[in-house]
């Protein structure tokens, strides 16, 4: 099972999180002029790397707060958690 080191109540496992999908996706500046293409592009399209991968996540079953992490796609393997008011890591 994969651990995931909540950045206030430690390693966990991974049973008590649910993923949020990509970091540091900036919402419209203007909503209204965005076309049905363009909402269509934000709400449903993503990057799709292979290898580190910034993510949200969110600890439902302990403090119930959101954080960012850096994962391996290719191993699964998660390289670090940082809480939403730091500054993401650069990538691998």
């Amino acid at each position: 099972m994969l651990q995931i080191p909540c950045p206030w109540c430690g390693p966990r496992d991974e049973v008590e999180f649910r993923y949020g999908g990509q970091a540091h996706v900036a919402y419209p500046e203007d909503p209204a002029a965005l076309s049905d293409d363009d909402w269509g592009a934000f709400l449903f399209f993503r990057d799709n790397p292979k290898g580190p991968w910034r993510e949200r996540w969110v600890h439902v079953a302990g403090c119930r707060r959101w954080f960012n992490a850096v994962r391996d796609t290719a191993t699964h393997r998660l390289i670090t958690t940082y809480r939403l008011d730091e500054p993401p890591p650069e990538l691998p």
